[in-house]
């Protein structure tokens, strides 16, 4: 008896213990379709969606403030940079969170299979009637006619109670993909004339040109070659733009000819990337970014990061490029990226895992660094608007934005420079004085159309008008703050170089050491980023979400490093 009566007793404990997974409660859900997106109807019952779980990871907090120990110049901590091991210590999800999720999966015949280097994001096949059930979901195909791009998405889903506090999202159910991210096309892509700019002085031409010699005069770049190959400069390539060889050599022929016109890039490729050759398959983007990474960082070794169509991350392989660099054991110390999006389009809890890959990155000694965009205050491309459209990921506080400026002697704000404050994030400590300033100086302006209490962007700008490149062998002027972001990741790279062969650690997260250094950048003061039916926010003493601190002083910046 006293056996059979301590089985049973057994059994009806391990049934109460089991999860039911039977009450589902909605975990995200928008109201809106973007601007540019309708829906076509229900997605077809058959089609397979390859979704994406973002896990709870064990102590993002403590990772938090392990990044700004490090990243502080105040810290004592500061330079000494995490290995991946202790990032992935931080992110790992507890075995509770991975066990409960796997159990959730399993009982309605699923399994995941991890995709990031801790495992806190994993990824399911299931098919569109399988997901609506799974989720209480309603799978739509939304077009974007203007592109002629689809996607698979839902206006809300659940999850089942048991799950909550374990499942940070699914993705992509309620985030809309970015149809985007060129640069402006300043001028048609015709001969433009070169720039003779000495080392001393900033001629009147580079006000209509902006060139490579441009730059070293007027932030006081050096020309000298980088001498460490152990750092390293990342440049972002998506939608199908490749970097071009013989653009780039026709490029430093005619712009840098003091290097080698043999100067070259590597080529990482992920989610099927590739980077084809012809003439006519140069990108304009990505001809940009490469330009100006290789002619401006001088001998730096530098990669172009090829991310393909075979992307699954409904975000144009954001997400994928970020876990890519995150499994690799030295990944490149600074990254740029010429691409972005509305934040209005993504999630918060998108956003928020997002921008926890950059910390981790930045934990371990990664500059990141983005476009604003080009829609001044209305978003990543001029949009109509009401209220002020932030971008993203320039919200994230764990990034560098970059904004531009135009003309020269003295440098004004482009009006195409986004900025302003984030709809999801709120303002981090390291920029609130700056911010505070700003919004003290400007009154009542604007208000009731931006948060004030959110975190504000750009952090720093350069120079982003009739910037000059090579594509299919035709010179021609771009602008956008494309142009801006590969210019000040140069910047960075180059001192790193300085300070790796000093034997000190390389800045890694940057915020917190620019606006530590406000007297390292040269104030834009003029100017301002319309839009919205309005002006936008001006551009004044000290920061503000045009030029956030304003463009780079090399011998400033190298100084405020401790060198």
């Amino acid at each position: 008896m006293f056996s059979s009566s301590l089985l049973v007793v057994s059994l009806l404990s391990l049934a109460r213990a089991t999860p039911i997974f039977r009450n589902l409660v909605v975990h995200e859900a928008r109201s809106d379709v973007p601007a540019g997106f309708v829906s076509s109807g229900p997605a077809p019952a058959d089609r397979v969606l390859n979704l994406r779980i973002a896990l709870a990871q064990s102590d993002p907090a403590g990772l938090e403030k392990a990044l700004l120990d490090v990243s502080t110049p105040s810290s004592a901590l500061y330079g000494q940079h995490l290995t991946q091991e202790e990032v992935e210590a931080f992110v790992k999800p507890s075995p509770d969170t991975v066990s409960i999720v796997n159990e959730w999966l399993s009982a309605n015949g699923l399994s995941a299979t991890p995709i990031s280097p801790a495992g806190d994001w994993l990824t399911i096949s299931i098919p569109v009637s399988k997901a609506n059930a799974l989720l209480n979901a309603k799978f739509t195909t939304f077009n974007h006619p203007e592109t002629g791009t689809s996607s698979t998405l839902t206006m809300a889903y659940s999850i089942p109670t048991e799950l909550k506090g374990h499942v940070e999202l699914v993705h992509p159910t309620i985030s809309f993909p970015n149809p985007f991210g060129l640069p402006v096309i300043s001028a048609p892509l015709k001969a433009a004339p070169a720039a003779n700019v000495s080392s001393d002085a900033v001629p009147a031409s580079c006000a209509t040109t902006v060139t490579p010699a441009c730059l070293q005069a007027l932030y006081g770049i050096p020309t000298a070659l980088a001498t460490q190959a152990s750092n390293k400069l990342g440049v972002s390539g998506f939608i199908q733009q490749f970097a071009n060889q013989a653009d780039l050599k026709t490029f430093l022929t005619a712009l840098r000819p003091d290097l080698s016109s043999a100067t070259t890039f590597t080529l990482t490729t992920l989610d099927g990337g590739t980077n084809p050759q012809g003439a006519n398959q140069a990108g304009v983007e990505a001809n940009l970014d490469i330009q100006y990474t290789v002619g401006v960082a001088s001998g730096v070794p530098t990669s172009f990061i090829s991310v393909g169509p075979n992307n699954g991350d409904n975000l144009g392989g954001f997400l994928d490029i970020i876990t890519f660099l995150q499994k690799q054991t030295t990944p490149p110390q600074v990254l740029t990226t010429s691409y972005g999006q509305n934040e209005n389009t993504v999630s918060k809890a998108l956003a928020n895992s997002l921008c926890n890959a950059y910390q981790q990155l930045g934990a371990r000694g990664v500059s990141i660094l983005f476009a604003s965009g080009d829609g001044g205050v209305s978003g990543s491309q001029s949009a109509r608007c009401t209220n002020f459209v932030p971008t993203f990921p320039s919200g994230c506080p764990f990034m560098t934005s970059v904004g531009a400026t135009t003309a020269i002697n003295p440098e004004t704000a482009a009006t195409f420079s986004s900025g302003g404050f984030s709809n999801v994030f709120t303002a981090p400590s390291y920029q609130s004085s700056a911010v505070s300033a700003y919004l003290t100086s400007i009154g009542t302006l604007n208000s009731g159309k931006f948060n004030k209490a959110g975190r504000a962007f750009p952090d720093v700008s350069a120079q982003g008008q009739n910037v000059e490149i090579v594509v299919g062998g035709k010179t021609g002027l771009v602008a956008g703050t494309s142009c801006s972001s590969p210019i000040f990741a140069s910047i960075v790279s180059l001192l790193n170089d300085r300070l790796v062969a000093a034997g000190k650690p390389v800045l890694g997260f940057l915020n917190p050491f620019l606006y530590a250094n406000p007297g390292a950048f040269n104030d834009v003061t003029t100017g301002s980023n319309p839009g919205c039916n309005t002006n936008g926010f001006p551009a004044k003493a000290g920061w503000d979400p045009v030029t956030g601190l304003g463009t780079p002083n090399f011998a400033k910046l190298l100084a405020a490093a401790g060198l």
